[in-house]
């Protein structure tokens, strides 16, 4: 059975690899991985208002995103987080160890990809390899490169945030 580092390995990513606390907030993880380098990342699992659809959001860490003005901008009503068992079914994986790497066990391409404008930027992003006590660290090239493999085309957009 491949893992995880057979895919990257496989595709020719090299992304270093932190290990740490389990950590299960954006808060925790920017504290206990203050020296790893790249953008770190907020991710969240939503689906539609119905649990037709669903997708992976993924912004900077600091963001608070306004999900009802998001909405609209990808056609999408009632986006909302979806549920644990949603979680697991579509990307098989617990709370807390979301991360733009579990689109690779999307094979079916079930789950949307949706990336804020500054983590396509980015020089590098930080992102669990499917467990939250380890941070893995992706140029942007390796992101680019990964998504291509994994077969998601990523929205790209300028996340609308809370005020």
């Amino acid at each position: 059975m491949t893992t995880l580092d057979d895919f990257l390995q496989q595709h020719g990513i090299d992304s270093p690899c932190w290990t740490h606390p389990p950590v299960f907030t954006c808060e925790e993880a920017d504290r206990l991985a203050a020296e790893v380098p790249g953008l770190p990342t907020k991710n969240l699992f939503l689906c539609d208002g119905k649990g037709r659809q669903h997708l992976l959001l993924v912004v900077p860490s600091d963001y608070q995103v306004d999900l009802k003005a998001l909405s609209p901008l990808l056609g999408v009503s009632g986006l909302r987080l979806a549920s644990a068992e949603r979680l697991q079914r579509y990307l098989q994986l617990q709370p807390g160890s979301v991360s733009l790497l579990a689109l690779w066990q999307d094979a079916s391409r079930q789950v949307r990809c949706v990336l804020d404008q500054a983590v396509w930027d980015a020089s590098a992003v930080q992102a669990h390899p499917l467990v939250n006590t380890a941070t893995r660290v992706l140029s942007q090239r390796d992101v680019r490169h990964f998504l291509q493999a994994t077969g998601h085309t990523p929205d790209i957009l300028d996340v609308p945030r809370r005020a």
